[in-house]
């Protein structure tokens, strides 16, 4: 393949992949941002909050992955020269009734807090954060439907530009809520879920009027759409949820020690979910891109696509390891001021940098099965790694041998490693298939 032909696909996945790069680093900055000020508002707030959004995560997540499945089926509607555009609606019902089943699930995880054996002063923080943000599950959940929409007809410049706007819109209303501000008092960690309930709303209502406006969609019902939009988008669910939980249950494990450590695993998760958001982008590129030529039965296309992506996504997270690994207590001083948080967390980030590495080659490989519509692949892979591998280990070298933090960092990129050679060598199956195919 000529270097003009390497320059033109690069430049098809970025055209799709910089808008949602900016889209997903902003997603994240509303994070970064909710960290930020609650580092600074208290490490008490910080731990409360990191605790309670490894809990609710867990479950907005997995939602969220089975809706994520809309963007590759329409690509490959597309490729098929089918009508991908008529599913809006549909797409939009789908949300709406996740989101309230998702909501009840959540309801019902409040009162399991008094029981996981946290410190006693930041039960009731938890609780709190979590009531409110329950009520934001329906905001989110249009907003990731349409965006998933949008993107499967590569309309990604607009709806990343709200996420970008709803970053500073979040941090004005954090910096309100939290410290209060003239006749609005101080709510602490309320005032932290007030603000992203307000910012979920406002990103999924601004997407929905501007799909109205962009895409003229005609109301139309097909239950077979539901039913394959289950098949792809569940086990793409399973796969994310499995390592939410695991990055999350890490943060539980920590927290029933000291909350001290809890928030020195959200520092660093924020810190690898910053750099994670560029290659997650390149993925759904990949996606898209690979979808789209499986529907027309392109294997050049798909094979050019796979590869280059998972160049692009693994280059860029080894250069995202040298950053992290150079500057680690630049990095960790822009979310506290803790001397103890940060003797805690500083040297974890070496381990940080070389699982970065193999996150990005997994990710790309992830938006390449999405392409192909088989995604079980995606959880059977991630499941060996972070349960049956990495948790286990992790428990072991924290607690048996007095690692803390360190063994649950060490488990995980043994288990990136186990994940990215299972998801390559059913990768360079699936291509020989193809080819005997074609």
């Amino acid at each position: 393949m000529s270097i003009f032909n390497i320059k033109h696909y690069v430049k098809e996945l970025v055209n799709i992949s910089l808008p949602i790069i900016m889209g997903n680093l902003g997603f994240i900055l509303i994070g970064v941002g909710d960290v930020l000020v609650a580092g600074r508002h208290s490490t008490d707030t910080l731990a409360a909050v990191s605790i309670a959004t490894a809990i609710l995560n867990c479950i907005m997540t997995f939602g969220i992955g089975i809706l994520s499945g809309i963007s590759p089926i329409l690509s490959n509607y597309r490729g098929e020269n089918l009508n991908a555009r008529k599913y809006f609606f549909s797409s939009v019902r789908f949300a709406i009734i996740l989101s309230f089943l998702i909501s009840f699930v959540m309801l019902g995880c409040i009162p399991l807090v008094d029981k996981l054996g946290f410190e006693a002063k930041l039960v009731p923080l938890i609780k709190d954060y979590m009531l409110i943000t329950v009520f934001s599950t329906f905001g989110a959940y249009i907003h990731a439907a349409i965006k998933e929409y949008l993107q499967a007809f590569e309309i990604v410049f607009i709806p990343n530009l709200v996420t970008v706007f709803c970053v500073f819109l979040n941090v004005f209303l954090n910096i309100v809520l939290v410290f209060g501000w003239g006749p609005i008092p101080s709510l602490g960690v309320a005032g932290l879920a007030i603000a992203s309930l307000i910012v979920r709303y406002v990103m999924g209502l601004s997407l929905y009027f501007y799909a109205l406006y962009k895409m003229h969609p005609r109301n139309y019902h097909r239950t077979g759409f539901y039913k394959t939009l289950i098949q792809v988008g569940l086990p793409i669910s399973c796969a994310i949820l499995v390592e939410f939980v695991a990055f999350n249950i890490i943060v539980i494990f920590l927290g029933k020690v000291s909350g001290v450590y809890a928030a020195a695993q959200n520092i660093i998760c924020t810190l690898t979910t910053v750099s994670f958001m560029v290659p997650l982008a390149i993925a759904n590129a990949i996606a898209v891109k690979t979808g789209y030529a499986n529907g027309a039965k392109n294997l050049v296309d798909f094979k050019r696509y796979s590869f280059i992506g998972m160049a692009m996504a693994t280059g860029f997270m080894a250069i995202s390891a040298v950053v992290v690994t150079l500057f680690p207590s630049t990095l960790i001083g822009f979310f506290t001021k803790d001397a103890e948080l940060i003797k805690i967390t500083v040297p974890v980030v070496i381990f940080l940098g070389i699982f970065q590495i193999f996150d990005g080659l997994q990710i790309s490989l992830a938006g390449i099965f999405k392409g192909l519509k088989n995604t079980k692949i995606v959880m059977i892979s991630n499941f060996t790694a972070y349960w049956l591998i990495s948790i286990p280990l992790g428990y072991t070298l924290a607690f048996k041998y007095n690692l803390t933090i360190l063994g649950f960092w060490i488990s995980l990129i043994v288990s990136a490693i186990v994940l990215c050679i299972i998801m390559l060598t059913y990768f360079r199956h699936c291509l020989r298939k193809m080819e005997a195919q074609n």
